[in-house]
């Protein structure tokens, strides 16, 4: 398939999604997050030095990980929303030409605009929205409203709803290659990962690093949450925390281990962003 072809699968995704889209201009100052875990592999490479590696982050149909449901396969169910998102733009297309998603940050949290999906994320630049489409919901529950940097009616219907802090992004698709070296601002990390060998690999990257406040969850804090993820969640958040403290550090290390459930260790990570995020203030450069 030639080069060609493959733009044209691009760029009727966003003219589908464009057709769609109603409301003013995207406000050119708000930035698109990608989140994820710094501290999980990737095709059994820790995920840095695979991004180290190929300079640039790629959708979950290359890498066949995920931060959330892992269905990006040809029939699956990631695959049938790109296909109604985007118009089957990307029904014959190659994964390595698929979108990669994100979130935009309107809210302006240091902690990224997805946390559900990560304590650390890559903050996009401007000139990536012009290739980016966006929805609200989330793709996984069949929304009806979308937007575009020309016409972004979304964020007012994100403010205005009640869903929950990890439910109420607006969810972003960035068509085309994301490039570190390019199309990152910086990579935002938690600081319970300084002079660790994340830190290390994330120096490699050919973007700048900076920190945020920092996820931190109390056992007597989480246990004020039973009803959140269940009573056995907060049994496990509490075995995994250390001094009667959880940090992402902690849940990745067990998730590592392989001795959880990865469904249950996900949920206290989703307790650890729900109830142990920290309050709004700028990220650290240094």
């Amino acid at each position: 398939m030639s080069r060609g072809i493959l733009r044209t699968s691009q760029e009727r995704a966003r003219a589908y999604v464009a057709r769609q889209a109603s409301g003013p201009p995207l406000d050119p100052d708000l930035r698109v997050t990608l989140n994820f875990h710094p501290d999980r592999v990737s095709r059994a490479e820790p995920i840095l030095r695979s991004l180290a590696d190929s300079g640039a982050y790629v959708s979950q149909f290359v890498t066949g990980t995920s931060n959330g449901g892992l269905t990006a396969r040809p029939g699956g169910d990631r695959w049938r929303w790109e296909s109604r998102l985007f118009g089957g733009a990307y029904d014959r297309a190659p994964a390595s030409e698929r979108p990669v998603y994100g979130a935009l940050d309107h809210r302006h949290r240091p902690v990224g605009a997805a946390p559900r999906f990560g304590s650390s994320h890559f903050r996009l630049t401007a000139t990536t929205l012009e290739r980016t489409t966006f929805c609200y919901p989330d793709s996984c529950l069949d929304p009806s409203d979308f937007g575009t940097a020309e016409h972004m009616a979304l964020v007012e219907l994100a403010l205005a709803d009640r869903r929950g802090a990890l439910d109420d992004c607006v969810e972003a698709h960035v068509h085309g290659p994301v490039r570190l070296d390019r199309d990152v601002e910086a990579l935002v990390l938690d600081p319970c990962y300084r002079g660790t060998a994340v830190e290390a690999a994330a120096r490699r990257l050919p973007c700048p690093v900076e920190w945020h406040p920092g996820f931190k969850l109390t056992v007597e804090e989480l246990r004020r949450h039973p009803g959140y993820r269940g009573p056995e969640i907060v049994a496990l958040g509490v075995e995994i925390a250390v001094a009667g403290v959880l940090d992402p550090r902690l849940v990745g290390e067990a998730a590592a281990t392989g001795r959880h459930d990865p469904q249950a260790v996900k949920k206290v990570w989703h307790c650890l962003a729900r109830f142990g995020a920290p309050a709004a203030s700028p990220a650290s450069r240094r």
